[in-house]
């Protein structure tokens, strides 16, 4: 999904910040040592060396930009092998699908527009358009594999990760967009300016770009921490996005909340002077700051939370062991292998993990070599509890397998404590 600049896979930490290039003092969170979140394991490679890498956020105190250092580089990340797949959320397909008809509307789209989308994965978005009237579309997506399955769909996609170098290259063979989009991939940029150049160089005079991201604000009061891996190089406050759009010559000028992934934002772009910010960009900036987070104080004080949330979970878990209980997962997210890595959770914790993604089914999770199985195996294991780890997805699992009840099985959801679900009260 990521589509910065590549670089080399191992790096050495830098201590300045990627937009400002202020010095970076203060810590936000520190996860200790994680492998990089998607990298599961086959067999053969359990008895291989494993690499950890640090997990440690950090703010910068000048532009509000909050960070993970860089252990690891983006083409050490996202490679041809990337397992992560879009589609494979029902509820996410159609949140895309309500997007394309709602930008298509409001800009007045058709098919003398052309539209790009940067990490367009497999196709899951940019596939809604061409019934809609909106034919010229571009994707762009560095990993191999994914890209295969949106090409499939006659999707035209560039192979190669987004920025200035990209940006001149599609502008010069198929013009400027019209809209340019991004759902959940700037927090995957690790040269952020390079990348919010490119945008700038690539966007039409009275074109706009949008992107969706977790909002900074329900990582923090939700404690979702678990949100925090190497994939993730920066967490998004409505404040940063100001101040990356002043950086670059654009206008911030449109903001919408909305409930995906635990709550985000989705954000408007456009070159500078050509819109007006509208009352609700200024009101959550106001919010934010009034909340503290233009103060070091309020992120010093996050990772006593974050401490507080793994011993409630392990807590609970312990004690369902201790008593006999059969506890497994539901889902191999990204968000998960950060849970049971700081957490410590592993097989003796859950007996295995399932995952609608094929593409995992057989393998290990990083780190805690939890085994990953089709979903039926919850049916033919009939466990007591079922640990949802991607919890942003919850009301989706839970009508899903909210059958579970007739064994008298119950759903646990970790974020932001852990919490006992009965199946009926979701039904």
């Amino acid at each position: 999904m990521q589509v910065g600049s590549p670089m080399s896979e191992v790096k050495t930490a830098q201590g300045a910040c990627r937009l400002c290039g202020a010095g970076l003092k203060h810590s936000f969170v520190d996860l200790g040592k994680s492998p990089l979140c998607e990298t599961f394991l086959d067999a053969k490679q359990l008895d291989m060396m494993e690499p950890f890498f640090p997990l440690h956020v950090l703010v910068c105190d000048s532009c509000w930009l909050v960070q993970l250092k860089e252990y690891v580089a983006a083409d050490g990340i996202f490679t041809d092998h990337y397992p992560y797949y879009s589609s494979f959320s029902t509820s996410w397909v159609a949140h895309a699908k309500a997007y394309c008809e709602m930008i298509t509307k409001r800009r007045g789209l058709t098919k003398d527009n052309f539209v790009v989308e940067l990490a367009c994965n497999d196709g899951y978005l940019l596939q809604h358009f061409p019934s809609l009237g909106v034919s010229n579309i571009l994707g762009v997506e560095p990993t191999a594999n994914t890209a295969e399955v949106a090409v499939s769909k006659g999707i035209p996609v560039v192979v190669d990760f987004f920025g200035v170098r990209l940006a001149e290259k599609i502008k010069a063979a198929n013009g400027q967009a019209d809209l340019i989009l991004g759902n959940n991939v700037l927090a995957h940029v690790p040269d952020l300016n390079d990348f919010v150049g490119g945008v700038k160089l690539l966007m039409k005079s009275g074109g706009v770009a949008t992107f969706e991201f977790p909002h900074l604000q329900n990582l923090v009061e939700q404690n979702q921490f678990d949100t925090i891996y190497h994939e993730h190089f920066c967490y998004f406050s409505a404040i940063a996005i100001d101040a990356i759009a002043r950086k670059h010559g654009l206008v911030f000028f449109d903001v919408e909340e909305i409930p995906t992934h635990g709550g985000s934002l989705r954000v408007f772009l456009a070159h500078e002077g050509e819109e007006d910010v509208a009352s609700a960009v200024k009101a959550l900036i106001a919010r934010e700051e009034e909340l503290g987070y233009k103060s070091v104080a309020l992120y010093s004080a996050y990772e006593e939370k974050v401490k507080a949330t793994k011993r409630k979970l392990l807590s609970f878990l312990i004690e369902a062991k201790n008593a006999g209980k059969k506890v497994v997962g539901y889902g191999a997210p990204g968000k998960g292998n950060t849970l049971l890595n700081y957490c410590g959770v592993g097989a003796d914790f859950l007996d295995f993990t399932v995952d609608r993604n094929p593409h995992k089914h057989g393998r290990f999770t990083p780190g805690t070599h939890i085994p990953v199985l089709p979903v039926e195996a919850i049916d033919a294991a009939k466990p007591d509890y079922v640990l949802i780890l991607p919890w942003n997805l919850r009301k989706e699992i839970v009508a899903q397998m909210g059958h579970i009840g007739k064994w008298g099985a119950k759903f646990v959801v970790p974020i932001p404590e852990a919490t006992v679900i009965e199946p009926e009260a979701q039904r």
